[in-house]
Order: structure tokens, then C-alpha cells, then sequence
């Protein structure tokens, strides 16, 4: 929104829902069809993150008015871009013990005892104490329950959202779950820090959804080191969710180092997000990552987008083809069915028109004979339609380079 392309990235660093509206445009022009914006309401001065509330009531006037809130979701929706809301009902603001200073939660009895999660294997303790000392709001007190599920209720229907992040879900209690998911009476998107599949995917009995983090962590295992990492989540992992079509799936996000951060090349990137986007589930990327962004850990994965705004990088124009096909092909209609694994390449089908073929960035030719083509089939590759591929002998010989396929 034109303020100052330098700032202290632990500080208010200038982003307005003002400022998204004016970006509707180069968001939309990566195929992006939806938005996921931080939590709106008033925090700790100096919380620029948006998770230390003091008070349901009020907006967050860093990021702007309630006419420039409902004027950005407006002009989202005139565009066909949905918007989610992050929301938090696990905790308040760093104020100790001084819960006078947060409106609707202004006694000790609407806390949970003071303790400190120390063990992230003792669930009674995640649900009981302490995130980072942020006051831990008490879910069976029926006021403080009550008054969750009817905030997230009005501020859906006020606002017109299209959806809900859920924030630290593992710290609240499941049942709650269930009953802020029908008061939200929207589309929820849980997170789940936590790679442990088994301990993730009960969860998607509460909510409609999760962030997909076993995939996460296989991600980047796949494209840093084996793929053999995506066909043993296949084969062992995805079955255990109840729904994995409605999964958030991602590469980064704000709370670990970015993926450039921890495995700096550029092919590889670029080969990641492009099977994030064609796999099973509802893609989430980070924004940036079309900027080659490579921050560290939090503040440093949260950088300013002032001045990083070029249409002509080479991930923004892939996402741009890779989204298209996505939509034009209906993808979510048909199953993954994985076509070829190995350490450095792999391969699956999305029906029988779109196959997906990356590799760890590097170049490689492979001989995919697992499929449903019969000989003479033409595979034109969506990135480069002058790179096509005719089936020959019951095989599709492919041949890549270091950027991702889609035939």
C-alpha cells in the first residue's frame, strides 16, 4: 500500500486490507482464487500477527477500518476470490495475569490454571496450559464457550466471509471443536502442527479440515532428499484421514523457516509447489514464495511484499499455467493414482488428461508404462506445448529437464 519497502519485520511493517484489495489483481493473476488474511481483531500493541487478542469487539486498526474490511471482501468477491478469516479461541494476549485488560475474558475463572506446555506428548497438558505463557482460555466454562461460538458466528455473517483458518487446534478440546465448526457454519481449515498422522487426522472428525502436515514434512523430504518420501505418504499415510480431498496442502507457511531457507534451490521450489497444487487436497501457498522469498524462522519467514511485485518471475507464470489446468480439467473430480516413483522422479495422474511429472530439479528420462493411454495418444506438456510425447509400445517416454511437467 505504498509504505516503506525497508521495516522491522517483528513490528508493524505496514499491510491493510486496503492494501490486499489494491493487490486483488497480481493475486488473481497466479490462478488464486481465495485468500487466507490474518486474525482482524484487536491485539497487545505491537502484536502485528494478529494472535494475541484483548477484545472480540474491536478490529485491529493497523490493518484498517470496518468499511475497509467489508470494502476489500466486497471487491474480492466481485473478482470470484473467496476470503478465510484466522481465527483464535485458544488464547488471549500476553498480559500475565492481568486479565482485566481483555474485554469479555476479564476473570481468572475464564483460565485455565497457570502452567506452561513443556510436554508436547502429555495432551492433557497441551489443552490445559500455557502456549508461549498466552493466557489459555477455559472451554468448559459455558460463558467462555458461549461467547466463542457466538463471535465467530456474527463475524462470519457481518462480514461475509467465505471461510475460517482455525488457529492452535490440538490445544483446545475436540468436543469444542465441533460445536465453534457449526456456530462458524462455514468452511473451517484446521491447524494441526503436528506430523504424526495418526494424532492429525482425528481431528478432521471436528472440523471440516486440516492442514496436511504429515504431506508437509514429505514434501520437503521428497524434494530435498528422496521422493520415495510422497509414495511412502501414499501408501501409508493419506488413508488414515477420513476426508484427504478437502486437506490444506502446502510448502511453507508462517511458522516454519521458508522452503529456500532450509533447501535453497530454485528448481526444487518450483517443483514442489507444482505437485502441491496438482495433489489431492486444497492447495495453500504462501505468498512470496512466488518472489523466491527464503526467510528463516519467525519474523524472518514474514517478509514485506513491498516492492516484490514481478508478474514475470518464473513461479508466478508456473502457477499461473498450473492453476489453469487445475480448473480447467476439474482435477478434484478425479483421483490421484500414482503412475511412477522413484528416488529423483515421480509421477501421477489426475483422470486420464492431465499427468503430473516432477523431480527433485534435476533432469532425468523415465519410462511410464503404468497408465490408460492407448498407442498413438499425444501428451503435450502445459509449460511448454511445443514439448509433446506420443505413446509408443505401451510407454510414455519422458524426458525432463529441471522444471515440473504437466502433460
Amino acid at each position: 500500500d505504498g509504505s516503506s519497502p525497508s521495516c522491522t519485520l517483528s513490528k508493524y511493517c505496514g499491510g491493510t486490507w486496503k492494501g490486499i484489495q489494491n493487490k486483488l489483481d497480481y493475486i488473481a493473476g497466479m490462478g488464486f482464487d481465495a485468500i487466507w488474511i490474518s486474525p482482524i481483531v484487536k491485539n497487545t500493541e505491537g502484536s502485528y500477527h494478529g494472535y494475541h487478542l484483548t477484545d472480540l469487539d474491536l478490529l485491529n486498526s493497523h490493518y484498517g477500518s470496518e468499511t475497509d474490511l467489508k470494502n476489500m471482501i466486497s471487491a474480492a468477491h466481485n473478482k470470484g476470490i473467496w476470503v478465510m478469516l484466522d481465527v483464535v479461541a485458544n488464547h488471549v494476549g500476553p498480559v500475565g495475569e492481568d486479565f482485566s485488560k481483555i474485554t469479555y475474558f476479564n476473570l481468572a475463572e475464564h483460565y485455565h490454571d497457570t502452567c506452561q506446555i513443556t510436554d508436547w506428548n502429555n495432551q492433557n497438558m497441551v489443552e490445559n496450559c500455557r502456549l508461549a505463557d498466552l493466557p489459555d482460555l477455559k472451554q468448559e466454562n459455558s460463558y467462555v464457550a458461549d461467547k466463542l461460538k457466538s463471535w465467530v458466528k456474527d463475524i462470519v455473517t457481518k462480514y461475509d466471509f467465505d471461510g475460517i483458518r482455525i488457529d492452535t487446534i490440538p490445544e483446545v478440546p475436540k468436543w469444542f471443536w465441533k460445536e465453534f465448526a457449526s456456530s462458524a457454519n462455514t468452511f473451517q481449515l484446521g491447524e494441526v502442527f503436528n506430523g504424526n498422522v495418526n494424532y492429525v487426522a482425528d481431528y478432521q472428525n471436528y472440523v471440516d479440515s486440516v492442514f496436511n502436515y504429515p504431506l508437509y514434512y514429505a514434501i520437503e523430504n521428497s524434494f530435498c532428499n528422496s521422493m520415495r518420501n510422497i509414495e511412502n505418504y501414499w501408501w501409508n499415510t493419506r488413508s488414515k484421514f477420513p476426508q484427504p480431498k478437502y486437506l490444506g496442502v502446502f510448502v511453507e507457511n508462517h511458522d516454519n523457516p521458508r522452503f529456500l531457507n532450509r533447501c535453497n534451490n530454485q528448481k526444487k521450489f518450483k517443483n514442489a509447489n507444482i505437485f502441491s497444487i496438482m495433489w489431492e487436497g486444497i492447495p495453500v501457498f504462501y505468498y512470496g514464495g512466488e518472489q523466491w522469498f527464503k526467510g528463516g524462522a519467525d519474523p524472518n519467514n514474514r517478509e514485506a511484499m513491498w516492492g516484490h511485485y514481478d508478474t514475470g518471475s518464473d513461479m508466478y507464470k508456473a502457477l499461473k499455467v498450473a492453476n489453469k489446468v487445475r480448473k480447467d480439467q476439474k482435477i478434484w473430480n478425479h483421483a490421484v493414482v500414482q503412475r511412477y516413483a522413484d528416488d529423483v522422479f515421480y509421477a501421477f495422474t489426475r483422470g486420464d488428461n492431465v499427468l503430473v511429472c516432477v523431480t527433485r530439479g534435476e533432469a532425468c528420462t523415465r519410462s511410464i508404462t503404468y497408465h490408460n493411454w492407448s498407442d498413438g495418444t499425444n501428451l503435450c506438456n502445459a509449460f511448454d506445448t511445443s514439448d509433446c510425447v506420443t505413446v509408443s509400445g505401451g510407454a510414455a517416454n519422458i524426458n525432463m529437464g529441471t522444471d515440473p511437467k504437466i502433460y
